[in-house]
């Protein structure tokens, strides 16, 4: 009859040497295994984040092109009730009030965010340790 750590023989008819050996082989294999499953999700958040940032680079220089015309025409609009020196300098000060309240928001939301993780690799190996853990509990108790 075939097990499924593909022995002949029994767990429990093995030496500690044997034991031992499939213990190794297989946390190896399983190491091996977590390592590739975190590597294909960097490798997919990558992908989306790569994308993602060449959109919003995107946007951003039509933004600055259409922002500058819009900041061209404020500054039309209010130099017909006030001189152009004085309308460009209200619309500019304003600007640099927006930036840096939007600078201030931004600094944090980035101290906010979290480092990426790979999350289901994180996850499958606390899994498989917890499982490991209760192996060698489970074992202990039979012994005892």
């Amino acid at each position: 009859m075939a097990h499924p750590d593909g022995g002949a023989r029994p767990l429990a008819e093995r030496s500690t040497a044997e034991l031992v050996q499939l213990a190794t082989e297989q946390v190896s294999r399983l190491v091996r295994e977590e390592l590739q499953l975190a590597r294909v999700e960097l490798a997919q958040k990558g992908r989306r984040v790569g994308i993602g940032a060449g959109l919003f680079g995107g946007a951003g220089v039509l933004v600055v092109y259409g922002s500058g015309a819009l900041v061209a025409a404020a500054v039309l609009g209010l130099a017909q009730v006030l001189a152009g020196w004085l309308a460009a300098l209200i619309v500019g000060g304003a600007l640099v009030l927006v930036a840096g309240l939007l600078a201030l928001v931004g600094r944090g939301q980035v101290k906010r965010a979290a480092p990426p993780v790979p999350e289901q690799a994180v996850h499958s190996v606390r899994a498989d340790i917890g499982a490991v853990a209760a192996a060698v509990r489970d074992s202990r108790e039979k012994r005892s």
